[in-house]
């Protein structure tokens, strides 16, 4: 699917976002196994969360959707069922890394798959810590998809991750609720802690030091009736477009500001960012409220170490405001970005240079100078979903209209993406 994008005089309006992915599939999944209803509402309207439902009901869950609220009626640890095909996680690297976990624990083998793109994404983080845990899992080549995953009683570890990953943090505690004893996940790097708020929220008992999770196997989960804050990874699209564009006011409502996602808003503060957040609540234990964004000059800055994990999601769409920024962007320790739905440090540089933007791709960043005007050109998402949607940010600055080839692959993460934005000018 082709998308036209007109350049944006200003960006101006109030706008709900669909709900939180991260927060959307963990909710699915753990209400699943807890014990009786959970009633979920504004539940992502992606794809990728759609894949994680799917899979539930696979495994023998019943799940009921009525437009974004969803009831699931938990059945308990022990009682999901083997599936009577493959399970199929579409494009969902955490519907398959964090389900993995889960059903290293099932009596029963399992298949999980996905699509092309998920096929060459790399497992061998989550096959090791589950292998430790006393699960056989195979996979293609070693490391790839589809995984084909006989569990069983499992044991309970003391993990160090190797590199920050919150779907490699959750995958293991999901793994240690069903094992004797006590669970321990030390991160490198505080990664967003989604996963631990929701198991406190369900019933898990579970203690959070530093950077160190500890998780009493064996808990009695207990459904519970949630709602998911709008998704601050989706705003972050919005947010840019009413930076750049001049005369820009715009309200955000209901936006998830948890602290270890709260980076971005910091990050942006930073470089001279008007945004304000107001109304302010905690909702499951989860924080949200509302953002004020007016068009800003921004300094630009750099993205490394601790940071770049941070924001690995949004670095697409701060590329962008990079190149309009007065001072550019650096992005550094970011190789993670090539291993996404694609190498997004290639195709971001890609994209970019049709735009007419300079843009330096580095072995594990890029860097890209500010004061850049961008050109209208035919630009492609290469199937990716943040792609999409941050070439369509950079489209409204253009000196023309620009046209976005693979525009549906924004409907992974926000199928209502180009309609809300379109609503703004």
């Amino acid at each position: 699917m082709q998308q036209k994008i007109s350049p944006a005089r200003s960006i101006s309006g109030s706008i709900t976002l669909p709900g939180d992915k991260s927060i959307s599939h963990r909710y699915a999944m753990i209400a699943s196994i807890a014990e009786g209803d959970s009633r979920i509402r504004n539940y992502s309207t992606g794809a990728d969360c759609h894949s994680t439902l799917d899979a539930m009901r696979a495994l023998g869950v019943p799940v009921e959707e009525n437009g974004t609220e969803v009831t699931i009626r938990g059945r308990g640890l022990d009682g999901l069922r083997a599936p009577a095909a493959d399970l199929d996680a579409g494009n969902s690297g955490s519907t398959i890394r964090m389900l993995s976990g889960i059903l290293a624990a099932q009596s029963f083998p399992t298949r999980i798959g996905g699509d092309e793109s998920l096929s060459r994404r790399p497992m061998a983080r989550i096959i090791e810590p589950l292998s430790r845990m006393g699960a056989n899992i195979s996979a293609r080549e070693g490391r790839f998809p589809p995984l084909e995953i006989c569990g069983g009683r499992l044991r309970s570890i003391d993990y160090t991750l190797p590199v920050p990953s919150a779907q490699v943090k959750t995958c293991v505690l999901f793994a240690g609720l069903y094992a004797e004893g006590e669970t321990i996940v030390r991160e490198p790097v505080r990664s967003r802690d989604h996963t631990e708020i929701a198991l406190r929220e369900f019933g898990a008992d579970l203690r959070v030091a530093a950077k160190t999770i500890a998780l009493t196997g064996r808990p009695t989960l207990t459904g519970r009736d949630l709602l998911v804050p709008a998704d601050l990874s989706s705003a972050a699209f919005f947010v840019v477009a009413a930076l750049l564009a001049p005369g820009s006011r715009l309200t955000i409502r209901g936006v998830g500001l948890n602290p270890t996602r709260s980076t971005l808003l910091d990050f942006l503060a930073g470089m001279g960012a008007a945004i304000r957040i107001t109304e302010v609540e905690s909702r499951n234990g989860e924080l949200a409220g509302e953002l004020l964004v007016s068009s800003s000059r921004v300094r630009g800055g750099v993205i490394e170490k601790e940071t770049t994990a941070a924001l690995i999601d949004e670095i697409p769409v701060l590329a962008v405001l990079g190149a309009a920024s007065e001072e550019g962007l650096t992005i550094r320790d970011a190789a993670e970005l090539r291993i996404k739905e694609t190498d997004r440090i290639s195709t971001v540089a890609e994209n970019l240079h049709r735009m007419g933007v300079e843009a330096e791709e580095l072995p594990d960043g890029l860097a890209i100078p500010g004061r850049q005007r961008f050109h209208a050109a035919e630009l492609d998402s290469f199937g990716d979903h943040r792609i999409a949607m941050a070439f369509a940010i950079a489209a409204l600055c253009a000196d023309g209209e620009s046209l976005i080839h693979g525009a549906e692959a924004a409907s992974v993460s926000f199928p209502e993406f180009f309609e809300t934005l379109r609503s703004l000018y």
